[in-house]
């Protein structure tokens, strides 16, 4: 009984000696963090100093992960060329523009905080100059700080948010509010903006500022479809030949204005000659303007009797055109699957075509080798059962009863 226990002890001992030893003098230790030049230069990271950069990242200990793999599993990213953020250690993707202008000014949102502070007219000119365009800009004057907080946080990837203090009657004329507290919203690139003067709870509060991300009637882009993803609100999509021909900046003024009294639709516009892959998707050779409501699927809905514009007191035909389609009178349509593919192109890119492409062939060449060889199995056990009852059979024939010789 001695020995058992004896053997129990040295066990424990040698488990417990395991977890609680100190770390050997010839073990690795990490190396000292890397230091990073802080003139503006762009920092090039790679698998040596990544976790310097970003200490929240897990690393991979794995001798065979290949350089680059470990770093980019870590932040979720299976694809090259992307851009990754790390917003107080947590990585989020960037989904803004490429431009180097625009680009510059998106990542600026990132590193200021929240809610910025403006204490002067100055301030006030200052800020909306360096959000730029891209991005629509909401002011709060002699508004709570606290009230735009929670909501600045979770629409900060897509909007500026500020509050402004000590300014002047002269910012309230250009900014075109009368009373306080009023909350601005300002679309820099489509020279527009609202006030709204609460009530500011949060629910109306978060209405408001949803319902503005967008301008009243925006042109149709790559940029502008990403957008739609979060939303649920139908788009009105009005089809010309060309948006920036007179006709066409007259139709859009005229969308503006039924955009400002049916907030619960959007409305956009595209052109043929400025996206012809997208707009010939609603339909080839039609007359122009065209009006249809689309939900971002693949059907869309034509008015019956209104399938495009006249020229002539086209506010009295949109209006129409609205009633139609909130009162049923509707047809459903399908787009086009060859300019689909080429939306499908110009969101995603060649590249991400081609690898799923590559994926479903090497999906179909894997089902065939798995299928071929249970084939071939089969084939080798009925040939063995074959043969087994054939050895069976010739012994029964080597010896029977009238085979007996005298």
């Amino acid at each position: 009984m001695q020995r058992p226990r004896l053997l129990l002890l040295i066990l424990l001992l040698t488990v417990a000696a395991t977890i609680w030893s100190p770390p050997s003098i010839g073990a690795s230790t990490s190396p000292p963090p890397a230091e990073f030049p802080v003139d503006g230069t762009v920092l090039e990271l790679d698998d040596s100093n990544f976790d310097d950069g970003s200490p929240q990242s897990t690393t991979s200990s794995s001798t065979s992960t290949p350089p680059g793999a470990v770093t980019a599993s870590a932040s979720h990213r299976c694809g090259y060329p992307t851009l990754k953020l790390f917003m107080r250690g947590v990585p989020v993707d960037y989904d803004g523009p490429r431009q180097a202008e625009s680009l510059v000014k998106y990542l600026t949102k990132f590193v200021v905080p929240d809610v910025s502070l403006l204490e002067s007219d100055s301030a006030v000119d200052n800020f909306v100059q360096t959000a730029g365009k891209h991005f629509p800009i909401f002011i709060g004057f002699g508004l709570n700080e606290t009230l735009l907080g929670e909501l600045a946080e979770k629409y900060k990837k897509k909007s500026w948010f500020a509050v402004a203090r000590g300014f002047s009657e002269e910012v309230m004329a250009k900014y075109d509010f009368d009373s306080v507290p009023a909350l601005v919203s300002i679309h820099p690139g489509h020279d527009e903006q609202h006030v709204f003067y609460g009530p500011f709870e949060e629910d109306f509060l978060e209405e408001y500022i949803r319902q503005n991300q967008l301008p009243l009637s925006f042109p149709m882009t790559i940029d502008a479809l990403k957008q739609l993803g979060d939303e649920k609100r139908k788009v009105v999509l009005t089809i010309v030949d060309d948006a920036s021909d007179e006709k066409s900046l007259k139709l859009i003024k005229t969308l503006k204005a039924a955009a400002s009294t049916n907030r619960d639709l959007l409305f956009s516009y595209v052109g043929v000659k400025q996206w012809a892959e997208f707009a010939v998707s609603f339909g080839e050779n039609t007359k122009l303007p065209r009006m249809v409501v689309w939900g971002g699927t693949e059907e869309y809905f034509l008015v019956k009797g209104l399938e495009s514009l006249d020229e002539d007191d086209q506010g009295s035909q949109i209006s129409r055109f609205l009633e139609g389609y909130r009162t049923g009178r509707t047809i459903k349509m399908k787009l086009g699957a060859p300019s689909v593919m080429g939306v499908m192109k110009s969101l995603f890119g060649l590249r991400t075509l081609y690898t799923i492409v590559v994926i479903l062939v090497a999906l179909v060449m894997l089902i065939k080798r798995v299928t071929r060889d249970k084939a071939g199995k089969k084939a080798e056990g009925e040939t063995a059962n074959a043969d087994v009852s054939e050895s069976k059979s010739e012994d029964n024939k080597e010896y029977r009863p009238e085979n007996k010789e005298d």
